[in-house]
Formats: C-alpha cells, structure tokens, sequence
C-alpha cells in the first residue's frame, strides 16, 4: 500500500516548520487586515468551469471530476478563488455593512498534473482576495502584500512582473490582434496552441511550448482609461519600492483575469528553472458573473510547498530544535504522582512528558536527553515521603515541595514552544 501519484505524506519533522509558515501568513494576514474564510473542498463542476474557462488546462486535463450519490457532477478543488466567490455571493459578503470584504484561505487544492518539484496533485495554497475596492491603490496593495511576505521570509531577491489585460473593450480589441498574427502561424503551433486561437487566444502567450517573436504588444490596443489606471498601479508600486518589470506577455492561465495581472519572481541557485513563486490578478467579472452585484475584485495565491522548497534551497529555517519543557522521572512505587504532576503541568502550559515503560533512573535520564528536555522532575521515594521532589536544570539540582513545583518553574527560563 502506497500513497497516491503526485501526494506526500507531512510527517512530524516536517509539520512543525509547516505550521510555523502558516502561522507567518496568518500573522500577516492579520496585519493587512484580512479575514479567514474556509469552504468546502468539492464544489459543483459547474463553479470551476464558469469561472475558470472550459478552454484551461485546468478545466480540460487536471481537475477531479466525480459523480456524487445524487448524480450530481462535482470536482475537488483545483483553485482558491472561484470557491471564495461562490460563498461571497451565497452568503451576501456584499451587503456587509464592513467593505471592502478582505478574505485569506490556507486549503489544499488538487489537480491532475505531471508532478515536480513543488507541484503536486494535492497541493497547498494561501490566498487572499479583496472584493469591493476599485482602485489602483488596492492592486498595488496586494502586489506589495504577497512580495513583503516573501521578504519577511528572507527572500530576498525578488522581481514582480507585472502586466495589464485591460478593460473589456482592450481585451476585444487585442484578441483580434493576436488572431491575426497567430492564423499563419497555425500549423506550427502545438495542438493545444491550435484550439486556444478559436477559444482563447490569449493562452497562446501562457504556452509553454511555443515561442513567438515580436507578437502584437497589448499596451497598443489599451483603452485611455486602461491606460491610466496600469500607470497608478506601477506609480503605487514606485511609491512602495516594489521592484517590478512590465511583462507584455503575461497573461496568467485562467480565463477570468481583467486588468492587472502580476507574477512573484526570486532567483534562487538550484531552485530550477520555474522561478515563479506566486501570482494573480483583478477579475471584475466574476462576482455578476457568479449571480451577484457588478463588484470589482483581486486576489493572489502562493504555493505553501513552492514557498518551503525556496526555504529550503536558501538554507532559511523558521524554527528551532524540537524540545520539551519538562520530563517526569518516577520510581517504581512513585509513578502514579508522576502522573499526576505530569497532567497539572500540561494543564499549566508545559510541554511535558514521562517514560510510560518501566525504565531505570538512568535510562530515563537517557530519554530526557534525547527528548531535548530543559529540565528533569526526578520524582523519589524518599524524597516523597517528605512532599519534596527534585528539580535538574542547567546543571543545577534542587528540591521543592511538591505543591510548589509549578510556581518554581514558572519562574525559570523555560522555552515557549510557539514562539
């Protein structure tokens, strides 16, 4: 028995460096003031395939289809942000008296796709999504968010490129452009590329096969007003020292992206050739779309496993050793107040543990040693009989009354495991 294609198992060496990331992003989250939202983990086919285009690779090749018991076609989710609309619009986030509604999620995700290094068919995202605020200032504030907390990370050498789809009117208008260019071009292009220039012809730039020289520039057939809004956004990027490139082919791999679209970069030696760590973009469309009232929308996603294989490259660790706070030593005919100190002491906050197998002093000092333990409670006999129980730590060795154990230790140094 294994575990499936493309899935890992999170093993306990691993988790806590896991939450301590998550625990970052949240904090963070915390900081731009957004709000956690959670949603289900199969939705509807129907709510990936009207908001991120039967014409993705998404939605065609990598989503996980299923029929339910009612016959009803369901899909576990391949992205964040066509959930987090639907519950925006069935649970009337618009008519929060509070707006703009500013939303993060920390969920997997699952898509059928070749697995690599810090991709798989189960995977991880943080995302936030800001709905309600029509405003370069807010496409530059989720730009900055997700580049800061790649910097709060310690990752240092990061590049945005950053690019404008424009209005709906500059979409029109460029699309016609690119057709052109690209129908002589027609029988050298992949098969995919093929079916996208009648479908979609701006996933033919998101190709990751063919490569097109001096195709049409999309800030030609911007309007005036798509114009002047890419220029604050870049203005605001200036104002936040984001260090950015205009990428005139980025279009991102989803249908529903409007305006601004932005990708995070870093160079990292022996990090491959994917340098991306994260994206997203404005989709104005698709709160109407979804059934609700004509809002304006952004957000971004991070890869949780992309960001811990940057981590790990750049040799960045965000926690330290594994440790204890305590470890309960008891005799033979002393373990049922070990136990009972053992319970108080977790019920005060200490990480603590005992030898449940019935070991000599010495291997349990052995075992103390190994669990990393700041100190040793040595519960003895005769140390019993007189309320008393013995107390190691950094060399040192006392005796205290067994009432006052818990006061004695919370006088010391003593790690706090979350910190």
């Amino acid at each position: 028995m294994q575990k499936p294609k493309g899935t890992y198992d999170l093993l306990p060496k691993d988790s806590k460096l896991r939450n301590r990331l998550e625990e970052i992003l949240k904090t963070v989250s915390l900081y731009y003031n957004f709000k956690e939202i959670r949603t289900p983990i199969f939705e509807r086919s129907e709510v990936f395939h009207r908001a991120v285009g039967d014409s993705t690779d998404i939605v065609k090749k990598e989503t996980y289809d299923f029929l339910d018991r009612g016959n009803r076609q369901m899909t576990l989710r391949p992205e964040g942000t066509a959930t987090v609309v639907r519950a925006y619009v069935e649970n009337k986030l618009f008519a929060d008296p509070i707006q703009p509604q500013k939303l993060y999620y920390i969920a997997p995700m699952f898509r059928y796709e070749r697995p690599q290094a810090g991709r798989y068919r189960q995977h991880h995202q943080f995302g936030c999504e800001v709905f309600g605020a029509d405003s370069p200032s807010i496409d530059a504030e989720i730009i900055s968010m997700a580049y800061n907390i790649y910097q709060l990370l310690g990752i240092s050498d990061l590049t945005v490129k950053v690019n404008s789809l424009g209005d709906e009117e500059s979409r029109t208008n460029y699309q016609k452009a690119l057709v052109q260019y690209l129908t002589p071009l027609k029988d050298k292009l992949c098969i995919d590329c093929q079916e996208r220039i009648k479908n979609n012809p701006l996933r033919v730039l998101d190709c990751k096969i063919d490569t097109f020289d001096n195709p049409p520039k999309m800030s030609e057939y911007r309007t005036a007003e798509a114009k002047k809004y890419f220029a604050e956004v870049l203005s605001y990027l200036n104002t936040l020292n984001i260090k950015y490139e205009v990428d005139e082919k980025l279009v991102r791999g989803l249908d529903y992206y409007t305006h601004t679209v932005f990708e995070i970069h870093a160079t990292i030696e022996g990090f491959g050739a994917q340098t991306a760590l994260g994206g997203g973009g404005r989709y104005n469309k698709m709160v109407k779309q979804f059934g609700g009232p004509d809002v304006s929308a952004i957000g971004f996603g991070l890869g949780i496993e992309r960001m811990l294989l940057a981590l790990q490259a750049l040799n960045i660790n965000l926690v330290g050793e594994d440790y204890i706070n305590v470890f309960v030593a008891t005799m033979a005919n002393t373990k049922n107040v070990g136990i009972k100190l053992l319970n108080e002491l977790r019920l005060n906050g200490f990480i603590a543990e005992i030898s449940h197998q019935d070991k000599s002093l010495k291997n349990q000092l052995r075992q103390a040693n190994k669990l990393n333990a700041e100190t040793v409670l040595i519960v003895g006999e005769e140390e019993l009989e007189n309320n008393l129980v013995i107390i190691k730590y950094k060399g040192e060795q006392k005796t205290v009354q067994i009432d006052k154990v818990v006061e004695y230790l919370d006088k010391l140094e003593l790690g706090d495991y979350n910190e």
